[in-house]
């Protein structure tokens, strides 16, 4: 799963931690963020009743989207809507949840899936207009899908706009992606470059920068951008996650290994972890990039890591013993 929500995440697990109700799913909420699926399942299962029920499924879905369990993760998520349908971040994470079904799909289930997707997240948006993360969702849906499911580059930009009134740094990022998808890449850097500039947290906007770059082969730049990105999180809190993401750069270009290493130890030592990364696929990766290193024994403490927090996650199951 890719770390790429920035604070939005966390400003929702914040306002359920704190508010009335179920002390249990609070601790089940904070195991989520700290990368701890196995307890969180634990104190999720069976899910509350009553008041906060919908929230317990909710909550559960997105451990299992963690934990890539995508056919579960769809099925909670869809309960948490039915027994509150007025909560527009439920309908966002079921949309999530069918999003990462449909993106592993025979063609036919992919084109149920898809247009169930966009309903979900225009009900999202719909519910609550202010909700950036969902809007910005609905935006990235509509210009990566075909119209034969309700895509379109038309209504994407339409999503941009709204978003210029609520976040304007979602707003930017998504008219640079829309860019990127037309094969602009001139305006897709500037604009990935100007919401570095308006970001009270750029070390995001850094990564993203450096996710273009790679996707361009621009690896001398690539290099650059995580470089500016990793000091930007050093010095905010808040931002550690997009040390996570700029690792994740790093790792699928095949390059900058033994910073990709100290990024991802740097977050899993931060007090800012969250589902958006969670530690144990964190673990997993540092596996894989440890016995790249030539560091065996290195590599199996990462991963029996990871399958402490998390003992179905299956990409660490697969990694050699």
């Amino acid at each position: 799963m890719l770390a790429g929500l920035g604070l939005a995440a966390a400003a929702g697990v914040s306002a359920l931690a704190q508010g009335p109700g179920n002390t249990q799913l609070a601790q089940a909420n904070a195991a989520l963020q700290a990368g701890e699926a196995d307890k969180a399942l634990a104190l999720l299962n069976p899910p509350a009743q009553g008041s906060r029920s919908a929230d317990a499924y909710n909550l559960r879905c997105r451990v299992e989207l963690t934990l890539e369990q995508w056919d579960r993760a769809a099925n909670d998520c869809e309960q948490a809507v039915k027994l509150d349908g007025q909560n527009s971040d439920n309908h966002m994470w079921l949309a999530r949840a069918l999003g990462e079904k449909a993106s592993r799909a025979s063609f036919m289930s992919a084109y149920s899936l898809g247009k169930r997707v966009r309903a979900e997240f225009e009900e999202a948006a719909r519910l609550n207009p202010g909700n950036g993360a969902a809007l910005a969702d609905l935006g990235q849906f509509y210009y990566e899908a075909p119209g034969v499911v309700g895509g379109g580059m038309a209504k994407a930009e339409g999503v941009a706009a709204q978003l210029d009134k609520i976040d304007t740094v979602r707003a930017i990022e998504l008219r640079g992606q829309i860019a990127e998808e037309r094969k602009d890449y001139g305006t897709a850097e500037r604009e990935f470059k100007l919401a570095i500039a308006k970001s009270p947290h750029p070390a995001f906007q850094w990564m993203a920068l450096a996710g273009f770059y790679h996707r361009r082969e621009r690896w001398t730049e690539m290099e650059s951008a995580v470089s500016s990105g990793q000091s930007a999180a050093e010095r905010d809190k808040r931002a550690s996650v997009a040390l996570f993401n700029g690792a994740n750069v790093l790792r699928h270009a095949n390059r900058g290994t033994p910073r990709a290493v100290k990024m991802l130890e740097e977050y899993l030592a931060s007090s800012g972890k969250t589902e958006e990364a969670p530690a144990f696929e964190a673990h997993t990766w540092l596996a894989r990039l440890k016995e790249q290193l030539g560091d065996a024994a290195a590599a199996s403490r990462e991963r029996a890591a990871a399958l402490a927090l998390a003992h179905e996650y299956k990409p660490a199951l697969d990694l050699k013993h």
